[in-house]
């Protein structure tokens, strides 16, 4: 058995190979999901595999021993519900009927961790063809998992997070044949890593993401609390709207072993499912999340009315859902410690109207702390800047920091890219809290009300570089040495022709 360590692209690759057992049968956004349900069968199968065999190594051939410690493991795989077990009768009919009683029976065994995981997929679809048909495809798709290469022991894939860069990889790829926009389905990994390394959670901490996608930075901070204290002491929250989308961040928790969280399926906005047992909003230490940029059909028309006080400062606009998601958020802080890191997109920075009147009293109320800007095409499908604002609620001044990190990114074939050292210039600014020139500004109070609280970066952040002075002389000289020189050369030319023939 191979104990190379796999890297990511291996994954991507023989993900993107077995896409192509879909490829003209059924959409995109339909096999992502049979794809994405296969690698996660597939890699608890081969954990679970390899846990097994180490004990056999270890205690010999005792199946009690063996059954009985293997039931104390995070997880329980059923008899017959292995990958190795579908690959294994993969050229027997009935393939989608065995991977459906196989995801079931994994759902079952695993109580309150995985329950209703699996409601919305089904391999045994009509969308797959006719009985044959379908079986066909279902025994290539086992066996693109079933590869060498694809071996996903624990020992191989280390710290990756499998589930949750296949899936910005899979949407990554798809996103853009779908019209989607970028904030609403892919977050670079490295502005998950800066927001949860500048939110530095810590033990004890409750951590939220309302619009949580399939996990990936709610699962960065716990790993940022093990990081900071070396303590499993904390709570993840999250909510997802889409239900193919909430399944992901349930098996993406299931396979890090976050077992202390709470996912909710439904709607942040027109559904708040992160509630106490009296009915009110849930407050966490730490609230972050990249929503989808400027929604449209939010929930505007109930929102007046809101249940839970959340526009109190005012209502969105109808067809652009920022603030919407912004004024959740901080209805969702804790007092005292809660702290706030948001991905906006520029517009919320300077819009007029009712959102400038929002703007304005999270400003009045010592609530806003920093604005980063981030460079453009760093989001997948849009060449479009974004934004990080970060709020506190206990703050020990009335001033805000502006970073602006516009220019500083690697450049890349189809996007740009925040590098380490890129991150950690941001980070050590943020710490700091100086005018760092060209780069940083800490504007006061007054002057953000002087600029009628519109927070656009250039009003703050001088970037401006002056061009170098023309010596005019210098430039008449050299024009005039130039002028003398290519006159030589159309004498020397003239007198080349004459010889060949052609002077006059």
């Amino acid at each position: 058995m191979p104990t190379s360590q796999i890297n990511q692209d291996d994954i991507n690759k023989a993900v993107w190979n077995a896409c192509d057992t879909f490829r003209g049968v059924i959409s995109a956004d339909t096999y992502k999901d049979f794809i994405l349900t296969m690698l996660f069968l597939k890699y608890i199968s081969d954990v679970y595999k390899d846990e097994y065999n180490k004990l056999v190594e270890q205690y010999g051939d005792n199946p009690e021993l063996i059954h009985a410690m293997m039931s104390k493991q995070r997880f329980v795989l059923p008899e017959g519900a292995s990958f190795w077990d579908l690959y294994e009768q993969r050229h027997q009919a009935g393939n989608g009927q065995r991977i459906d009683q196989a995801l079931h029976a994994l759902e079952e065994a695993n109580g309150t961790k995985l329950k209703n995981v699996f409601q919305d997929i089904s391999f045994n679809t009509d969308k797959l063809g006719q009985e044959k048909q379908k079986n066909e495809l279902l025994r290539h798709l086992l066996e693109d998992f079933g590869k060498d290469i694809l071996n996903l022991s624990a020992e191989r894939v280390g710290s990756l997070d499998v589930i949750g860069n296949a899936y910005e990889f899979l949407i990554k790829h798809f996103a853009a044949g779908s019209g989607a926009t970028a904030g609403e389905f892919y977050t670079p990994p490295e502005v998950s890593d800066l927001l949860a390394t500048i939110l530095a959670p810590v033990e004890g901490d409750q951590i939220c993401d309302p619009a949580c996608g399939s996990g990936s930075l709610l699962i960065k901070c716990g790993a940022m609390v093990r990081k900071n204290s070396g303590s499993k002491k904390y709570a993840l929250f999250g909510q997802e709207a889409i239900g193919s989308t909430w399944a992901l961040a349930k098996m993406n928790m299931f396979l890090h072993g976050e077992d202390n969280h709470r996912i909710e399926w439904g709607d942040t906005i027109r559904n708040p499912l992160l509630l106490d047992k009296d009915g009110n909003l849930l407050q966490f230490d730490v609230v972050t999340a990249n929503p989808p940029f400027s929604l449209d059909k939010w929930g505007h028309e109930d929102a007046s009315s809101d249940p839970y006080g959340r526009f109190h400062r005012g209502v969105p606009p109808k067809t652009k859902g920022d603030y919407a998601f912004i004024s959740h958020m901080i209805e969702t802080l804790k007092p005292s410690t809660g702290r706030m890191g948001v991905v906006v997109p520029h517009g919320v920075l300077f819009r007029a109207s009712s959102e400038g009147k929002i703007r304005q009293q999270l400003i009045e109320e010592n609530l806003l702390d920093t604005v980063i800007g981030l460079p453009a095409s760093l989001f997948f499908g849009t060449g479009i800047p974004a934004a990080i604002l970060l709020f506190k609620k206990h703050r020990g001044d009335d001033k805000v920091l502006f970073i602006d990190a516009s220019n500083e990114f690697k450049s890349g074939k189809n996007q740009n890219q925040l590098t380490p050292d890129n991150i950690n210039k941001i980070i050590e600014t943020y710490k700091a809290r100086v005018n760092v020139d060209k780069y940083a500004y800490l504007a006061t109070f007054d002057e953000i009300a002087e600029n009628d609280f519109n927070l656009n970066i250039p009003r703050y952040v001088d970037t401006f570089e002056e061009e170098a002075e023309i010596d005019l002389v210098a430039v008449r000289t050299e024009r005039l040495e130039l002028k003398a020189e290519l006159d030589t050369l159309e004498v020397e030319m003239a007198g080349f022709l004459k010889e060949l023939g052609y002077g006059a």
